[in-house]
């Protein structure tokens, strides 16, 4: 296999997190890691004077470490450093179009509002052009969660984006995927005749939304006959239901939709109250 995984390094203890866990991830896919700091000189008319020279050793500083560190527990992965001259949203979105796979770090928490995505990443999240994996260094007093867990894929009505990566991930790791899709009751003004016929052929909602499940996993079963699969289909939201699932999780998979109402760029709430209180590494994945 061959690719890059590119992460985003700004020097908090959680983009260190999130490198540490971009080399390991390169290490199991076979890719090549890229270290990125963008950077960019104030303006002008600031208030406060910046000595833009010592910034920009500061951010040297800041890749060579980081790549020292890497190589270090990593001496045969190919690690690549470059500084970006622009403003780290435009530049780490262009970023995430080249790289199979764009790393975070997510930092912040609050015990009432749970974890905080740091506004560079929430911005860049909502236009990546493909996966962003945000990682976040444990708390103090908690543990790093293990790699050695199974990993995650929240299965919505767009399945083969969040499938094809996680399925990838798990068969890297040699660990298995838990498919989980949560249901509810339709309003019945959403649910004709056809809709009913189904239902009850298949044996009631709850047997269509296995059914429903069992098809869209069918097709990367066959490509990963060595992933183990649990299906878990349960009623809720689908936030609920994934989060009251994640507690051995290595990494929870989740779509959003490439734009919103009116077009605009969004995350979804779904994807957003995942990477608020998930413990683990959450992988966001645009759907086609």
């Amino acid at each position: 296999m061959s690719g890059v995984i590119t992460v985003g390094v700004d020097g908090s203890e959680h983009g260190s997190a999130a490198a540490d866990w971009a080399a390991a991830e390169a290490v199991r896919r076979g890719m090549e890691l890229r270290l990125v700091h963008a950077w960019t000189q104030q303006p002008l008319d600031l208030p406060v004077t910046v000595d833009t020279e010592a910034q920009q050793r500061w951010a040297g500083d800041l890749l060579r470490e980081t790549r020292a560190r890497v190589t270090g527990r990593h001496p045969d992965l190919p690690v690549t450093a470059r500084l970006l001259h622009a403003d780290p949203v435009p530049a780490l979105v262009a970023e995430s179009a080249e790289a199979d796979v764009l790393v975070l770090g997510s930092r912040g928490h609050g015990a009432f509002v749970g974890y905080l995505i740091g506004s560079i990443a929430l911005h860049v999240l909502r236009q990546a052009k493909g996966p962003v994996v945000l990682v976040r260094s444990p708390e103090q007093g908690q543990e790093q969660v293990g790699e050695a867990g199974e990993v995650l894929a929240g299965v919505g009505e767009e399945p083969d984006g969040v499938l094809g990566f996680a399925f990838g991930a798990a068969a890297a790791r040699g660990a298995g995927l838990r498919a989980v899709r949560a249901w509810s009751l339709p309003p019945v003004v959403d649910w004709g005749p056809g809709s009913m016929r189904l239902a009850d052929e298949t044996g009631g909602l709850a047997a269509l939304e296995q059914k429903r499940l069992g098809d869209a996993l069918e097709p990367w079963r066959a490509r990963h006959p060595q992933v183990e699969v649990a299906e878990q289909v349960e009623m809720g939201s689908a936030a609920q239901v994934l989060l009251s699932s994640c507690g051995s999780a290595a990494l929870m998979v989740v779509g959003r939709h490439a734009s919103g109402p009116h077009g605009l760029p969004r995350i979804g709430h779904v994807a957003h109250a995942v990477l608020h209180h998930a413990p683990c590494p959450v992988a966001v994945v645009p759907h086609p």
